[in-house]
């Protein structure tokens, strides 16, 4: 069996009155995350994650932010594109461990919910799903309210 590690990171800017979507649900905020798609810094942290291990570059070369066609695309429809992509390669996911950099609202309640959802589109056990919520306790961009940012690491295996 190999086994491969992939690591992804994703940072979006916050603004008033757009919705934020994170693992896949809307957060009750009011701030949301700008973006080509729907700005879900959780998923595309996860896609650049399984996209590295498989050594599939990023996800910026598979979905343009230039193109059209992903305007606001639901970021689990992109999820989902790359599941299969390394599925094609014979690449299964054993874990995802992850964490979001968000001053506010407080993620903790929702994390289950991510779980669920995340695993369901990567077609693993929901205990293969690790979401860590912490702050910049005030400090810069993050700290301030004015960005978001995910990190993403994942195994994947090929028999």
């Amino acid at each position: 069996m190999k086994l491969r590690i992939g690591y992804g990171i994703d940072v979006h800017q916050l603004k008033a009155g757009i919705p934020l979507i994170i693992g896949g649900i809307n957060i009750p905020s009011d701030v949301g995350a700008l973006g080509h798609s729907d700005a879900d810094v959780l998923l595309h942290a996860i896609c650049d994650a399984l996209l590295g291990a498989a050594n599939m570059r990023d996800i910026g070369y598979h979905f343009s932010d230039k193109d059209p066609k992903f305007k606001g695309i639901d970021s689990k429809i992109l999820l989902k594109n790359v599941v299969d992509l390394i599925s094609g390669n014979d690449y299964k996911v054993i874990n995802i461990d992850s964490t979001i950099v968000l001053e506010s609202p407080k993620l903790n309640p929702h994390v289950p919910e991510m779980q669920a959802i995340i695993a369901k589109l990567l077609k693993v056990d929901i205990d293969a799903i690790s979401i860590k919520a912490t702050t910049h306790e005030s400090v810069d961009s993050f700290g301030e309210r004015r960005a978001i940012k995910a990190y993403a690491a994942c195994l994947l295996s090929k028999d």
